[in-house]
């Protein structure tokens, strides 16, 4: 036991040098670390938003919209399809998450009730697998059916929804080039973002609070945009308003997309060649540049709206087939205006709208007097501890004070490498760790101890000090990681930042405490050469 191989000690030595160079940068300035030689590690762990300061948003998820789109896409699928089968309806409406029509012509109805389940299909879902439909489908009579949203179905989008937003809404914060955010589910309906280092939430509730549903769609242009109520089949739209005090023009659209937004591959800010304005530019999947070359190729002389959020972007003339995939949009974007547009469609369409329940900004000084005190406090802590060490087993207490501080550094190490975030809560966590850390030296040192009482030598009651005390250390660091685990998995926010320090300072401290202080204790013995063991 007393005689350490070479592999574990260069292990050791090669953990020990990494860890402190990778850890060095976070005790250095800008300044100095910008001064680096690219190959030595420069990158500093990540602080938190309670740390550095930075944007906190709460949103929360829409569904009764989601229910209603949903209900007007049905609705959109069964006139097509009595249309296509020549079959006479009226009273064609939803409420909520009910669709009905009545079918005119008693003879027809068998053939509607086809048509109506052939729209009905079994949900998509390993858990529904004895085929339960979307939609429960009566029929209260005089030729009407009633389809009504299943509570299944609603589950299910609910959670598509939810995963399908948080995914849109981390999408749109990594194009602002933000540095580590904090976006995660919160409670059933509501999403939590925390965005460190940007100060002025502003932009981020403008990124964040656009569905960004866009599509193309034919303008009627035989309607009257100024009328109470559009044609069937079209709808009113107001155009996008070059600024605030000019009232907005409204452009009447048929309700049919012919090119959905969802076949757009890559959107970005550029400049008019001729005009050299501010445009957002685009390109379609090889699907959506077909459809829209054989739109364009049909309705040339005609106009064309290009449609964001219910809202018209622009409504040009076709004058030639676009038949490369490729276009611009044009209106009076600015620069910045036409980059958020560009992120917005690059990033994917929300599937429901997002409200702001509550915000908060957190300034860089609260951060900074954050960081200053949790700074304090580990330094505290780890000063305690020393002392405590020292007192205790003297020499031993010293081995065991070099081991926590390189505890410590390795620590920080791993939180810089993995990038993980730093928050208060992970301070605490540190703090923790660092008592935690001499737990595995106490156990080997009263273990020494005991056998020195039992009248063995100096060099068996270390060796069977450290032998015996492995089991007990390993099962309480087990115990430890397992609870650091169950916080990970089950808690949100400060306490997954609580939870990440102590499981990795778990994990370190196992390193230190059995690796490095036994390395230290051994080449201490073989440098030394004591004759009496004071411990």
């Amino acid at each position: 036991m007393l005689q350490v191989s070479l592999w574990s000690r260069l292990v050791t030595i090669i953990v020990v040098v990494a860890g402190i160079l990778i850890a060095l940068p976070n005790a250095l300035s800008p300044s100095v670390r910008a001064r680096f030689p690219a190959w030595l590690p420069s990158s500093t762990v990540n602080l938190g938003l309670d740390l550095q300061g930075g944007s906190y948003l709460l949103l929360q998820v829409d569904f009764d919209q989601v229910t209603r789109d949903r209900a007007e896409s049905m609705i959109a699928d069964i006139r097509a399809g009595f249309r296509k089968a020549h079959i006479p309806l009226t009273d064609l409406g939803s409420k909520a998450d009910t669709v009905s029509v009545r079918v005119t012509d008693p003879s027809r109805l068998n053939d509607a009730r086809t048509l109506l389940q052939s729209l009905n299909p079994v949900i998509g879902s390993s858990v529904l697998s004895s085929g339960g439909k979307q939609y429960d489908m009566a029929e209260p009579g005089n030729g009407v059916f009633v389809l009504k949203m299943t509570d299944a179905f609603k589950s299910i989008t609910r959670q598509q929804v939810m995963d399908q937003s948080i995914e849109v809404v981390r999408r749109r914060i990594d194009e602002l080039g933000t540095r580590e955010p904090g976006i995660e589910r919160s409670g059933e309906d509501r999403i939590l973002v925390q965005v460190p280092g940007l100060q002025d939430p502003a932009q981020l509730k403008e990124i964040l609070g656009k569905t960004a549903k866009m599509s193309f769609q034919l303008v009627d242009e035989q309607a009257d945009p100024n009328a109470a109520v559009a044609p069937i089949g079209d709808e009113i739209l107001p155009m996008m308003a070059e600024n605030k005090n000019t009232p907005a023009q409204k452009v009447v659209v048929q309700r049919r997309v012919l090119v959905s937004g969802d076949r757009l591959t890559d959107a970005g800010q550029g400049f008019d060649q001729q005009t050299g304005q501010p445009v957002v530019t685009f390109r379609f999947d090889s699907v959506g540049a077909k459809a829209f070359g054989d739109v364009t190729k049909e309705r040339v002389g005609h106009r064309f709206a290009i449609v964001l959020d219910k809202q018209v972007i622009t409504a040009p003339v076709i004058i030639n087939p676009i038949l490369g995939g490729t276009g611009q949009i044009t209106g009076n974007f600015t620069v910045e205006g036409a980059k958020n547009m560009g992120i917005l469609l690059r990033a994917g369409a929300l599937p429901a709208p997002l409200n702001v329940i509550e915000e908060r900004t957190v300034g860089a000084e609260l951060g900074a007097d954050s960081v200053k005190a949790g700074r304090y406090s580990a330094m505290a802590g780890l000063a305690l501890v020393a002392l405590f060490m020292i007192l205790r087993y003297g020499l031993f207490g010293l081995f065991a004070d070099v081991a926590l501080t390189l505890n410590v550094v390795l620590l920080l190490a791993a939180l810089t490498l993995f990038g993980a975030t730093l928050t208060l809560p992970g301070i605490a966590g540190i703090v923790l760790t660092m008592g935690m850390a001499v737990d595995a030296n106490v156990l080997i040192y009263e273990r020494i101890r005991e056998e020195q009482r039992n009248g063995r030598s100096m060099l068996a009651s270390i060796d069977t000090g450290f032998r015996r005390a492995m089991a007990t250390i390993i099962d309480a660091n087990m115990t430890h990681l397992i609870a650091s685990l169950i916080l990970f998995q089950l808690g949100t926010g400060p306490v997954k930042g609580f939870a990440v320090a102590l499981g990795v300072g778990i994990i370190t401290s196992f390193f230190t405490a059995v690796m490095v202080t036994r390395l230290i204790v051994i080449t201490w013995l073989n440098t030394a050469r004591p004759r009496k063991l004071a411990i």
